[in-house]
Parts: C-alpha cells; sequence; structure tokens
C-alpha cells in the first residue's frame, strides 16, 4: 500500500467552504408515464461508455469499454473508426471517455481515455489525443495518436479508473483519476490516483497549478482526496464539479475547488464495504464536504450540466446517470449548494449522458453482461 506522503499542509489547504447537504433523502424515482419524456431508441452498442458529438450534430463517436471507436452517423451508418490505441480490458477497465478539442472544428483533435497494461499485471488510466479524419465515404481512422497522460503509479486491479475528461472554459483539460480501489494513493501527493488533475491540452501541467512547484506528477494535482469520479462538468458560470461513487454509501457531488482535499479514505459519508465504518465528514472540517450524498447509493456514472431549450425546466440542473439505480438523477442548485430534486426510472444501467445539439438529451445504457446497451434520445412528452 501506498504510504501517504502530504504534509499535513496539503491537507487543510484550501479545504473548500461548501457546506454539505443536511438531508440526503431522495425523491422517488418516476415511472414510464409520470416522466416529461419520451424515450426512444436510436441505436444498440457493446458496453458503451461515452459519447461525443461531432460538430452539425449528424454523427458521435462512441466508446465500446471491449476497445473499439464508432462513428454513429444518425439515420445512417456505424463505423469502426481505425487506429484506436490497445486497451486492457477487464473488470472496469477498458475504452473509457471521447471528449473533442475545444477547436476541434480547426484542429480535429479527439481525447480518449483508456486501461492500459504495464509490468507485473499491474494496469492504469492513460489519455491519448489524435487527429480525427472522415473520408467522404464515412470511413474513419485516427492519425497521429499520442499518449500524453498516464496514472502513476500502475497498481494491481481492475477497479477505479475513473479517466473522465472535460475542458475548461479557458482551454485547460482536467481529468477525474480513480485511486484504482487502493485508498491510500488518493492522499498521497507523489501518486496522480485519487485525484481531480488539471493539465494543458498537450498533457503538460500548467506552471499556475497549485502544487506546480512540487513538479513531477504534484504538478499536475487539482484537488486529491477522490474515490472514484466517474462523472465530471463545469456549470454554467465556470465553476467545476465532480460525481464519485462512495463505498458502502456515500455517493458524493462536489464542488471541485483548487487545492481542495476531499478526504478519502480518512473521511466518507459511507462505509468500507466489509462493514467497517469511515469517519463521516463532519468530523473532520479540514477536509471538503460534499454539496450532496447519496445514501443508498445511485452509483454515479457521468455528469453533465443542462442548458437546452426542450427542457426549460431543467436549464442549469446537473444530470446523472446511475448505474445500480439505472436512473436518471436531476440535480438543481442554489449557489454552492445542492439537492436532488428527480430520479427517473429508466430500467437500464445509465453509463453516459449527453446534450445533444438540439437540445435532446442522449444517454448510454451500459451493456454490462449483454443487457441494455442503447443509444436514447430523450424528447418532451407530447
Amino acid at each position: 500500500m501506498i504510504r501517504n506522503t502530504a504534509p499535513l499542509a496539503f491537507l487543510a489547504i484550501f479545504a473548500a467552504c461548501s457546506a454539505s447537504n443536511s438531508s440526503n433523502a431522495q425523491p422517488s424515482a418516476q415511472t414510464a408515464s409520470a416522466r416529461p419524456f419520451e424515450a426512444s431508441e436510436v441505436a444498440k452498442f457493446n458496453e458503451p461508455w461515452a459519447m461525443a458529438f461531432l460538430p452539425g450534430g449528424k454523427q458521435l463517436l462512441v466508446t465500446e469499454k471491449a476497445g473499439k471507436l464508432k462513428l454513429f452517423t444518425i439515420g445512417g451508418s456505424t463505423v469502426d473508426v481505425a487506429g484506436v490505441p490497445n486497451v486492457a480490458y477487464g473488470g472496469q477497465g477498458g475504452f473509457g471517455d471521447v471528449v473533442l478539442h475545444p477547436q476541434f472544428a480547426q484542429n480535429g483533435l479527439v481525447y480518449l481515455s483508456y486501461a492500459e497494461p504495464g509490468e507485473g499485471n499491474t494496469r492504469g488510466a492513460a489519455v491519448a489525443r489524435a487527429k480525427l479524419v472522415i473520408a467522404p465515404n464515412d470511413s474513419a481512422r485516427l492519425e497521429g495518436l499520442q499518449v500524453i497522460w498516464r496514472q502513476q503509479p500502475k497498481v494491481t486491479g481492475e477497479g477505479h479508473y475513473g479517466h473522465r475528461i472535460v475542458f475548461a472554459p479557458d482551454g485547460h483539460m482536467f481529468i477525474a483519476s480513480g485511486e484504482r480501489q487502493k485508498f491510500d494513493p488518493a492522499q498521497d501527493m507523489k501518486a496522480n490516483l485519487g485525484k481531480v488533475l488539471r493539465l494543458n491540452d498537450d498533457g503538460s501541467a500548467p506552471a499556475d497549478n497549485p502544487f506546480a512547484k512540487e513538479g513531477g506528477v504534484t504538478a499536475q494535482i487539482w484537488s486529491l482526496g477522490h474515490r472514484n469520479p466517474l462523472g465530471i462538468a463545469f456549470d454554467a458560470s465556470g465553476k467545476l464539479w465532480d460525481i464519485e461513487m462512495g463505498p458502502k454509501g456515500g455517493d458524493e457531488l462536489n464542488l471541485v475547488r483548487r487545492g481542495a482535499n476531499y478526504g478519502y479514505p480518512i473521511v466518507s459519508n459511507g462505509d468500507h464495504y466489509d462493514g467497517k465504518p469511515i469517519p463521516d465528514h463532519d468530523t473532520r472540517p479540514e477536509f471538503a464536504a460534499p454539496a450532496v450524498w447519496w445514501t443508498p447509493v445511485i452509483s454515479p456514472s457521468s455528469l453533465i450540466f443542462y442548458s437546452g431549450d426542450q427542457f426549460p425546466a431543467w436549464k442549469g440542473s446537473a444530470l446523472a446517470g446511475g448505474l445500480s439505480s439505472k436512473a436518471l438523477v436531476r440535480i438543481t442548485f442554489d449557489g454552492e449548494s445542492a439537492r436532488e430534486a428527480e430520479r427517473f426510472d429508466m430500467g437500464e444501467r445509465i453509463r453516459a449522458v449527453a446534450q445533444g445539439p438540439d437540445g435532446a438529451v442522449w444517454l448510454l445504457e451500459d451493456g454490462e453482461d449483454g443487457a441494455g446497451g442503447r443509444l436514447l434520445k430523450l424528447t418532451p412528452r407530447r
């Protein structure tokens, strides 16, 4: 087990002042007849994990966990994109996120996260970027694939990669990195596991990061003390939020602040799977507390902020996919506080949520064990 090498000052520095939700009471999941939307199946994939719309909204990229990148034309064909990296498929590992560069229309760059093998049966997440080239016949390939970031160190096991990617309004790239079910790395400043990382678009560490002067992977760190962050998104005002799986209870939505420590595994509003208790956040005020927490868990998989016109009541809300909860969860905000507003029973594990260019909401079912795997389009109920 990796020892905590973070000085005590690092643990307390920039502790977030956002108050945790005083209640984790959750609304009941709404049945299909009570939902404000209709869900239509558009396509089906094999264990899809993430999606990204291309400019124009007629095509999207979809990652499949076993190692394929699909280019799907709405109402048309689905083709394999050539030139993808080899992935370490197994457990929670495999192909992960796909995100377009903010200037994709000019440079064609896409960013991909995935699990890759290491020495001695170890694994770790990686992020690569490449240029997407689409031929007139809609065949597609990646050119100039380059790995620009890796989890360090690689460890044994097949869980908690995290590896969601989001670009900030100012062009910096943020990566949510899980602690790989190893607990202590989330507090180890010499590891980039259990952290949210802030990077330049080429993978280098910005000189104004909170720990940049420390060098190495420490220079990448924006925040620490995370467990398994599987959703990361900016709201309309430019604030960064992440949603992450807790242990046995205690899923979290966090306002991610520069240099803040979110406490895992020292504190959590859940307990260890073996029943051993973990002190709650309110016992250690030096650690940043979640804005919302869930017990029982929703098993969050993804996070977006809705800004479209098709669902006016949802504007400014966050939408999270739920795995064990098989739900779409809507979260509302009042400044820096938040609460779950609605939960919609979708009947299958929801792996990813996206907003389409026309304001429709798109979901990817997880497809675990051969079930589901559908791409769904949500439009207002007529």
